[in-house]
């Protein structure tokens, strides 16, 4: 006999072997029909999995979001495979993980999938859902598995199972008579799948295991939920996030645009870099005001810099790599694009002996780096080869980072609020598999920032594995309007990079020691975070942050004169105003105003020229206020004040 322990700590004794599918029923009926699988000792598992050992066991059902979603997008994932095998025999089935919001699977096809093929498979889905056919399981040798398949005539699985370590069980999963390779775990049978929570979305290319030099698949998308109000909401959310494409609106607002001849590189034009340049002099004066110090670092960089910081080794690949013949050398001199800006800030820090008075030094750039992304991976402003970091590291003493760290996310909380971000969630992210330093460092660099973040708010989440590879790291993950998550924010801690560069001051005691190196960022990289910022506000932007404030428009040309006045005044201010003096009727100068987002309309006619007023519109909003040209300018002054700025 062995005992489970359930989630509310009480014990049940069962024979070993007992399957948490058994479980569910001596617990309650009502549970082992809701069943989907079981949580044994924090795995998921099938509910048919045999348990041989004392365990902790937890069943799982739709009521458990996280779980129910990553079985129901799984199995969605085979019964769609299971549907395109069905409908054309032919093609070939590859590989189908869960991922946001869903699932997809690739497929080896003549033929391309066309929107009416997805409806088809739609239907044969929902058609097998309907059947509740059983899904088991059997463990597998290579051999036995490699046979199969080869006589099946799928070299993918084949390829698949001879690169599963030795050791590791080859799990063989039936969905009625459909069979694929998958770890699991599944649902019991295929009625459990939602029929009216998922949609195939699209279809895409993509080379077998993600490698150019392979074969081009067909890869269909879908998104599943577990219930249909679920579905809809997001395919509502999907609307609302294509009116919001930054891509889009950055051509209707003339805000930058993007070329084959520098992939992955941004052209910003006069209204898109207007908006950079005020969350740039917002973020220095921000900077400024909490105790950071500007510096300017050096784009490109030699080798053995980076070969130093170790980033030689473990992010060579993503770096822009340079060779020059230098005069009277033996050999070319190997230079990169740096990717980051860390080993040059240890540079600046190490020029001149620091006393630990001298600590905490807190060092900030606006760093232009340059990464070599994939062209497939690229999107926009949101993933790009060439962008500019709003970065900074803090050097300091292992006592201070407790305090660095609170006074960080303090600043980080009030500038998120300041742009419209007023919930952010924070991942605790620890020692990869791939990294630098000792065990006993990254002990002591893990301590002491778990620490930090319990000082400040326990509801973080741990992300085991996920840190850089010189340190652990907190990530910010702020919502936007239409509750999109953006992860933007970091804080790592560092105590390798000041080793392996020679950074030290001295103690109190007159000793040297090595200081601790704090990576941060806020916004993360400008071209992404716009883009963010794009999307939240649908391109209304707040008037301070708003590459255009305000036209003046005329409704006759006998207002010119006064416009251009007026436009001088609000410019003389530090406004963004600019004057429409076209021959065309005021209805179309709104109209078209009103599309580039310019939140801040003055219409003046014969009217407003003898009074000395103007017409007011705001965006979005109907009718019009007419206001003495004073009382105007002010008012639109005061609004267009920067938040730091108004608070002052």
């Amino acid at each position: 006999m062995i005992t489970i322990t359930l989630p509310d700590g009480a014990t049940r004794r069962y024979p070993e072997g007992v399957t948490p599918a058994e479980i569910a029923a001596d617990i309650a009926p009502s549970l082992a029909r809701a069943a989907l699988a079981a949580r044994v000792d924090g795995e998921l598992v099938d509910l048919s999995r045999p348990i041989r050992r004392d365990a902790n066991v937890a069943i799982i059902t739709a009521k458990d979001e996280k779980e129910a979603l990553e079985l129901i997008r799984h199995d969605c994932a085979h019964i769609m495979a299971r549907a395109v095998q069905e409908l054309w025999p032919d093609v070939k089935v590859t590989i189908g993980p869960v991922i946001e919001d869903g699932f997809y699977y690739d497929f080896d096809r003549d033929e391309p999938f066309t929107p009416e093929d997805l409806e088809r498979i739609e239907r044969r889905m929902r058609e097998i859902i309907a059947l509740r056919d059983p899904v088991r399981t059997e463990v597998w040798d290579r051999d036995r598995a490699i046979a199969h398949y080869r006589q099946r005539g799928e070299p993918f699985k084949v390829e698949l199972v001879e690169a599963i370590p030795e050791g590791e069980p080859i799990r063989m999963y039936w969905h009625g008579h459909w069979q694929d390779l998958c770890r699991g775990p599944h649902l019991a049978h295929t009625g459990q799948v939602p029929p009216d929570a998922f949609k195939l979305m699209n279809v895409a290319g993509a080379y077998w295991r993600g490698d150019s030099r392979n074969k081009m698949l067909q890869r269909i998308y879908g998104v599943a939920f577990r219930n249909r109000a679920e579905l809809e909401a997001h395919l509502r959310m999907l609307e609302e996030a294509a009116r919001r494409d930054h891509r889009r609106l950055g051509r209707e607002m003339q805000l930058f645009h993007m070329q084959e001849e520098a992939p992955g590189m941004v052209f910003w034009h006069p209204n898109g870099w207007a908006l950079w340049r005020a969350l740039e002099d917002y973020m220095r004066r921000r900077l400024t005001e909490a105790g950071y110090r500007e510096i300017r670092t050096p784009q490109v960089v030699d080798r053995k810099l980076w070969e130093a910081s170790g980033h030689w080794d473990k992010y060579r690949e993503h770096m822009f790599i340079t060779e020059v013949d230098e005069p009277h050398a033996q050999e070319k001199r190997v230079n990169a694009l740096k990717p980051m800006n860390c080993p040059c800030h240890v540079q600046v820090f190490n020029q001149g002996l620091k006393s630990y008075r001298d600590l905490p030094l807190r060092l900030a750039e606006f760093g232009s780096c340059h990464r070599y992304e994939a062209s497939g991976a690229m999107h926009g402003l949101m993933r790009v080869r060439g962008f500019t970091q709003d970065d900074a590291h803090i050097f300091c003493t292992e006592d201070q980072i407790e305090a660095e760290c609170a006074r960080f996310i303090g600043l980080l909380s009030s500038i998120y609020a300041d742009l419209g971000f007023r919930r952010f969630d924070i991942r605790f992210s620890t020692r990869p598999e791939q990294r630098i330093g000792s065990d006993e460092i990254w002990d002591k660099a893990e301590a002491a920032l778990e620490k930090a973040i319990l000082s400040v708010r326990d509801d973080f989440e741990l992300d085991p594995g996920e840190g850089a590879f010189y340190g652990p790291k907190l990530d910010f993950k702020l919502t936007d309007a239409i509750g999109r998550e953006w992860q933007c924010g970091t804080f790592q801690v560092d105590f390798n990079l000041p080793e392996r560069l020679g950074a030290e001051y001295v103690t109190p005691s007159g000793e040297r020691a090595r200081p601790v190196m704090l990576h941060r960022a806020i916004l993360g990289s400008f071209e992404r975070f716009i883009g963010i910022l794009i999307e939240n506000y649908a391109g209304r932007f707040p008037l301070w942050l708003a590459p255009r404030q305000v036209v003046v428009a005329t409704i006759v040309s006998d207002a010119d004169s006064y416009a251009e006045e007026v436009a001088r005044r609000l410019t003389g201010l530090g406004l963004r105003a600019e004057t429409d003096l076209r021959n065309e009727k005021i209805n179309y100068k709104v109209r078209e105003h009103s599309l580039a987002k310019v939140p801040i309309l003055l219409a003046l006619g014969r009217r407003e020229v003898e009074e000395r007023t103007v017409s007011l519109r705001r965006l979005g909003e109907k009718g019009q206020e007419v206001l003495p040209l004073d009382e105007a300018v002010a008012r639109i002054a005061a609004e267009a004040t920067p938040p730091d700025l108004a608070r002052a």
